[in-house]
């Protein structure tokens, strides 16, 4: 396989599919709660309030094709399946971890801005 220089900034580079998967909200989210350890699927979906089970199971799968995530079925009765990060996808949990840190620490920055410039800006027109 021949390796291209990306350039997520063109339209046809594939690190911008790359980018959609992995910096969709709850692609961030997904990675960031893997970050710790592996969960099973019931966990992840109590852990990220709001996702959907079907966005849920989409993104997962699209993560598992991605090569960022493994699932394992434990051989029980019922069978337990649980998410983890591959060692490739931990590194990326890593930077995401990261943003979701300084989003965290700077909400109400931004809160505060969008108020502000919401209080001087008049309605766009339609």
């Amino acid at each position: 396989m021949t390796t291209a220089v990306s350039n997520v900034f063109h339209r046809d580079c594939p690190a911008r599919m790359v980018l959609d998967h992995v910096g969709s909200r709850w692609g961030v989210l997904i990675l960031t709660a893997l970050r710790e350890r592996s969960h099973r699927f019931s966990e992840l979906h109590a852990t990220i309030d709001g996702i959907s089970e079907k966005m849920l199971s989409q993104t997962l799968t699209t993560m598992r094709r991605d090569g960022l995530v493994t699932r394992h079925v434990d051989p029980a009765v019922p069978p337990k399946v649980h998410y983890e990060l591959t060692d490739f996808g931990r590194g990326l949990a890593e930077h995401m971890h990261n943003l979701v840190r300084w989003i965290g620490a700077n909400a109400e920055h931004v809160v505060t801005a969008q108020q502000k410039y919401d209080a001087q800006e008049p309605p766009a027109r339609q």
